[in-house]
């Protein structure tokens, strides 16, 4: 791959990442604040754990773009500070944002540069951008199943839910 393709690239899933946004913000807003310690099941993360888990590992992953190395993991208890599905957002829109406009600012050669992490994967930080897509996702997703049965309502990800359609006669 050419570094102006992988720059190319890199903005189309930033600018991706960045449509994203509004619905996990939706969905991590909609966690009742009464029910973060909701869990389906006592192996999975609780509510409030998996916000946290969205907001500090897609900052995390995007920073290793970024630097183009992986620091220490981020600690998701409560000594990080988001103790509430609220405080969760507010991390979330102000890290993402600061390092997708970071990314989109980042040389093509940059991004072609091959990025280890912990000896687990090796490819290029392009590569990492698009995980890191996906892994915020796939966790969304996860969450918006936990909210009915934690008394919430799931907002409008791709089109309207149940909970959000127009009600007709």
């Amino acid at each position: 791959m050419k570094p102006e393709d992988a720059k190319t690239i890199a903005n189309f899933l930033a600018a991706t990442f960045e449509a994203e946004l509004p619905a996990t913000h939706a969905v991590m807003a909609a966690v009742p604040v009464d029910r973060c310690d909701y869990r389906p099941d006592a192996t999975s993360k609780t509510a409030l754990a998996l916000a946290r888990h969205i907001a500090l590992e897609d900052e995390w992953m995007l920073e290793a773009v970024v630097d183009g190395k992986f620091g220490p993991g981020k600690d998701e208890s409560d000594a990080c500070g988001l103790m509430t599905p609220a405080d969760a957002v507010a991390f979330h829109q102000k890290a993402v944002t600061a390092k997708l406009a970071q990314i989109r600012a980042m040389s093509g050669d940059d991004l072609l540069k091959i990025v280890d992490m912990f000896g687990a994967f090796q490819m290029p930080a392009l590569q990492f951008l698009s995980l890191a897509l996906r892994h915020s996702v796939h966790h969304r997703g996860q969450l918006s199943a936990y909210l009915r049965a934690a008394g919430s309502k799931v907002p409008s990800i791709y089109g309207p839910s149940a909970d959000t359609a127009m009600k007709t006669a």
